[in-house]
C-alpha cells in the first residue's frame, strides 16, 4: 500500500509564497505522474498542477506563471512552489500519484491521494 503525506500548508497573506511538499511510502511504484489538486469549500476538486515521470509538467490556468511544480529525484516526492497567492487560492490541497500496471497487455491506472494540506490566503 502506498501513503502520501503533504506538509506545508498553512496561512499566508495575498501575495506571499507557500512551498507544499507530499512524500510518498509504502510499497513505491514507479509513478507514472504526480501532482496537486486543490478543493475550495463547495466546489469541486480541480486540478492544479501534474508533472509525469518524465516530460514537461501541465498547470491549469489559475496556476500559470504563479506555481511551479517539481519531483523529487527518487521520483517518490513532489512539490509545489506558490507565489503570488491569491485568497481564491485557499482550498484543501491534495496531493496525488498515480500508478500504471499493464496485465495481458492492457494498462490500469491505479490513482493514490494524501489526506490533504490546507492553505488560507488572506486578503
Amino acid at each position: 500500500q502506498v501513503q502520501l503525506v503533504e506538509s506545508g500548508g498553512g496561512l499566508v497573506q495575498a501575495g506571499g509564497s507557500l512551498r507544499l511538499s507530499c512524500a510518498a511510502s509504502g510499497n513505491l511504484f514507479s509513478f507514472r505522474s504526480m501532482g496537486w489538486y486543490r478543493q475550495a469549500p463547495g466546489k469541486q476538486r480541480e486540478l492544479v498542477a501534474t508533472i509525469p515521470s518524465s516530460g514537461s509538467a501541465n498547470y491549469a490556468d489559475s496556476a500559470k506563471g504563479r506555481f511551479t511544480i517539481s519531483r523529487g529525484n527518487a521520483g517518490d516526492a513532489v512539490y509545489l512552489q506558490m507565489n503570488s497567492l491569491k485568497p481564491e487560492d485557499t482550498a484543501v490541497y491534495y496531493c496525488n500519484a498515480v500508478h500504471r500496471t499493464v496485465v495481458s497487455g492492457k494498462a490500469y491506472d491505479f490513482d493514490y491521494w494524501g489526506q490533504g494540506t490546507q492553505v488560507t490566503v488572506s486578503s
